[in-house]
C-alpha cells in the first residue's frame, strides 16, 4: 500500500490557492490511477480559515475521492511538521509526497530522514505560475541548507527516529 502525503500551500481569503488546489487534484488523480491507495492532506491553519487539510479533503471530495481514503493532518505549518505530524497516521513507509517540482527535494530529504521511502509526484509546471515557481525555487536554496542543519540537530538531540 502506498500513501500519499500531500503537502500544503496557502488557503486564501477567497479559498484554496492556485498552488494548493493543482498539489491536491494532482493527489486526487495518483488515487484514481491507482497509484496510492489512501490521501493524507497536510497542513494547519494559515491567515485564512479552513486548515489547509480541510480545503484539500473538500477539493479531494469535489474530485471523487471517497472520504475514507482521506485522513487529513491538520494541525503542521512547516514541511518538517507535515511529515512529523502524519508520521502517526502511516501503517507503511511507502509513501509519495505531492508537491511542487521545486519543493521536491527538500521535502524528500525530511521524509527519509524521519525513515520514509519517499518519492516526489508533482503536479504539470504548465498549469503553474512562473514567477510563483521562480521565487518558490529560489526560497528553495536557503530553505534547503536550513532544513538540513535542522535534521541534524533533530537526530543529534534523538528527537528524530533514525
Amino acid at each position: 500500500m502506498t500513501i500519499a502525503l500531500i503537502l500544503g500551500a496557502a488557503v486564501w481569503a477567497d479559498g484554496p490557492s492556485p498552488t494548493l488546489r493543482r498539489r491536491t487534484l494532482h493527489g486526487a488523480k495518483l488515487y484514481h490511477a491507482g497509484t496510492v491507495s489512501h490521501l493524507i492532506p497536510c497542513g494547519g491553519l494559515g491567515q485564512y480559515p479552513p486548515t489547509e487539510a480541510a480545503a484539500m479533503t473538500a477539493l479531494l471530495i469535489d474530485a471523487g475521492v471517497p472520504a475514507c481514503a482521506i485522513t487529513p493532518e491538520d494541525q503542521s505549518t512547516t514541511t518538517l511538521e507535515n511529515i512529523r505530524f502524519a508520521l502517526p497516521l502511516l501503517n507503511t513507509r511507502d509513501v509519495i509526497i505531492v508537491t511542487d517540482a521545486y519543493h521536491g527535494p527538500r521535502a524528500r530529504m525530511t521524509a527519509r530522514a524521519f525513515g520514509l521511502n519517499a518519492r516526489i509526484s508533482a503536479p504539470p509546471f504548465r498549469k503553474a505560475d512562473p514567477m510563483t515557481q521562480f521565487r518558490g525555487a529560489i526560497r528553495e536554496i536557503p530553505a534547503l541548507l536550513l532544513y538540513r542543519w535542522r535534521l541534524a540537530r533533530l537526530t543529534a538531540t534523538g528527537q528524530k527516529p533514525k
